[in-house]
């Protein structure tokens, strides 16, 4: 049977992938990759191989990688530093012998996008194709849950939303259904030498989600431009750091402002503007809504929003 690997796969995608693998793949199949594999007890009891891997570590990952016929590679969370880890990463899978590397990378990832995020997600698909493996690219847009994690709440609690992002417009994704995408290419055939633009069923501004996230919170919000110095203030206030910090986390925001603010230049500039239905010919199923998602999480939205730090 197929061997298939995830990296990261304690993380929120990660797990998600390897428990919707489990329902269609026997558990020995899978080998589940990561820094703290101690967080995946729970699966390797259920017969799942879980080794301890790390992408600052070649050699250390491609002895994890030993086996695996397809991998699914989650792209780091250092945005902007990430070359050498995703350097490591596909020359593990080279050493290793995968066969097919399924990489989770982003919408408009174009040499022109002055996305900090882009640029690394540019370089790595740049990477695989000059490998020799096969590759599929599955171009993920912004999360919706973000909208749900982090910026709902701090909207609502600071009765603001502050962008320099415009009338620039994203086809904001549920994870669920990255995941789902992910999973179908794992399992499924011919999607070598393909790239997916893994997006949801609607472009929205961020003009957009401010208005939807204050209907459904019931909160006004107004919604405020501002230049890149202008929103660079309000996550130095926030506590965000300018550099990624490994496993650091600000009201929810898992980021660096460095890559925030380039994300969001890159939005107000049409980088992002991209929808499609790949979702649907992936997975037989047509992408969740932002606004489906926040209907369905309105408690959990309002209680994130009161546990906001530092937003007045």
């Amino acid at each position: 049977m197929t061997k298939i690997a995830i990296t990261g796969a304690s993380g929120h995608f990660g797990r998600a992938t390897a428990e919707a693998l489990l329902a269609v793949v026997a558990a020995e199949d899978l080998i589940l990759i990561s820094r703290s594999p101690q967080k995946l007890q729970d699966l390797q009891e259920q017969g799942c191989v879980v080794r301890q891997g790390d992408f600052d570590d070649g050699y250390g990952l491609t002895e994890a990688l030993r086996g695996a016929d397809r991998v699914l590679m989650i792209s780091g969370t250092r945005v902007g530093f990430r070359e050498p880890q995703h350097r490591n990463a596909v020359e593990a899978s080279v050493a290793a012998g995968v066969k097919h590397i399924i990489y989770t990378s982003f919408i408009g990832a174009d040499a022109s996008n002055p996305s900090m995020a882009v640029k690394d997600h540019i370089f790595t698909e740049k990477l695989m194709r000059a490998s020799g493996v096969d590759f599929t690219f599955l171009r993920n847009a912004q999360y919706s849950d973000a909208v749900l994690d982090a910026m709902g709440p701090l909207a609502i609690a600071s009765g603001r939303m502050t962008s320099v992002a415009g009338d620039g417009r994203m086809a904001f994704v549920c994870r669920d259904d990255c995941v789902a995408a992910a999973v179908a290419v794992l399992t499924g055939d011919a999607h070598e030498g393909k790239v997916y633009g893994i997006s949801g069923p609607e472009l929205l501004s961020y003009r957009d989600v401010c208005s939807l996230i204050s209907e459904i919170s019931g909160t006004p919000i107004d919604f405020e431009l501002t230049d890149v110095d202008g929103l660079y203030a309000i996550f130095d206030a926030l506590g965000v750091p300018r550099q990624p910090v490994d496993d650091l986390t600000v009201n929810n925001f898992p980021w660096n402002s460095d890559d925030m603010v380039s994300f969001e230049v890159a939005v107000r500039d049409g980088h992002f503007a991209i929808l499609t239905d790949d979702v649907a010919k992936l997975t037989g199923h047509r992408p969740r809504s932002l606004r489906d998602l926040l209907i369905s999480h309105k408690q959990e939205l309002l209680e994130r929003a009161g546990a906001v730090e530092g937003a007045g």
